[in-house]
């Protein structure tokens, strides 16, 4: 049977909002993340060989992991991508989204690329650590990013709240450098992988430094939760940053409900996995993945069915 007919049969039955019956979206984030650049890529690839199984990709632009969670939960995106740590919150239930009851539909495909906290800031700012944040002009991220939901995990583990900075600036991603080297603010915060232009901006047009992110609160978080690390971020990728920058950080993942049909989501694994090589040559944060990883790192969710199909097909995982 064409995938086109079948598919149809299913998502009519289903009433899962795809304007093509064969066709995913995948919801991204800022063009200046690399979430953006996941999306699209995947993309890339499934569409390059949609004459052979039928499925069409389209990537959507926006506010990032928490957006995309109440998307994919709503039906609106087929899939999202998340970061490890917000896909935890989704599954157990969180005031983070529109619907704070624990997602029991939420699967994972698979992991991407490591995401440390970033935290950025002006030479003249004299910021060398978290604690210097107080009293600063600070950009905290725009609510429903990634960013912002980690930087509020970060605030709680030191007890802050929004009042502790001169200003708690909730510009989007592709917004903040340039406010960093106009002065709005002192620093900014960014849950991404690197190299990413955002940074690259910062520190290449008003020579911002990357600022060590440690201390008890932090080693807490990682001791505490699974899909946290401790990271470190490669010296020499951005400009006047010669030097290794100690933080931690996450996973960036891709996720659907348990609701899309398992032949989408099995097309949509295979193609990415038969072509990891390529995949991994469309961005510098993807040139280090691993196969064995990406189904391991990250996922605090069941896998959905079409992609275990797939592992188990490749002997990458045994049940």
């Amino acid at each position: 049977m064409n995938i086109k007919v079948l598919l149809a049969g299913v998502f009519l039955l289903n009433g899962w909002a795809v304007a093509n019956a064969a066709e995913i979206t995948i919801g991204t984030g800022s063009q200046a993340g690399v979430y953006y650049q996941v999306g699209r890529d995947i993309c890339r690839l499934v569409n390059k060989s949609s004459n052979a199984h039928g499925v069409t990709c389209k990537s959507h632009i926006s506010n990032g992991s928490v957006s995309n969670l109440n998307d994919v939960r709503s039906g609106a995106l087929s899939l999202g991508v998340v970061q490890s740590d917000t896909q935890y919150y989704a599954a157990n239930g969180s005031k983070l989204f529109q619907d704070p009851t624990p997602d029991k539909e939420l699967r994972a495909l698979f992991s991407v690329h490591p995401e440390p906290f970033t935290l950025v800031a002006r030479r003249d700012s004299n910021i060398q650590g978290l604690d210097d944040l107080v009293g600063k002009r600070v950009n905290i991220g725009n609510p429903g990013s990634g960013q912002r939901a980690t930087m509020e995990v970060v605030m709680q583990a030191k007890g802050w709240d929004k009042q502790i900075f001169s200003l708690a600036n909730e510009l989007p991603a592709w917004q903040q450098s340039m406010a960093l080297c106009h002065d709005r603010v002192q620093a900014m915060v960014y849950t991404v992988g690197h190299p990413n232009p955002s940074v690259a901006k910062a520190t290449s047009l008003c020579k911002a430094k990357i600022v060590e992110v440690s201390g008890p609160e932090i080693d807490r978080l990682v001791d505490e939760y699974p899909f946290y690390v401790h990271s470190t971020i490669p010296g020499g990728i951005y400009e006047a940053n010669p030097d290794p920058v100690k933080t931690f950080g996450v996973n960036a993942t891709l996720v659907a409900s348990s609701k899309l049909d398992d032949d989408l989501v099995y097309t949509v694994v295979k193609t990415v996995f038969d072509n990891l090589e390529t995949f991994k040559s469309m961005h510098p944060a993807f040139s280090l993945l691993q196969k064995e990883r990406m189904i391991s790192e990250g996922l605090s969710v069941p896998l959905h069915e079409g992609a275990r199909r797939y592992f188990l097909e490749q002997g990458l995982i045994t049940k």
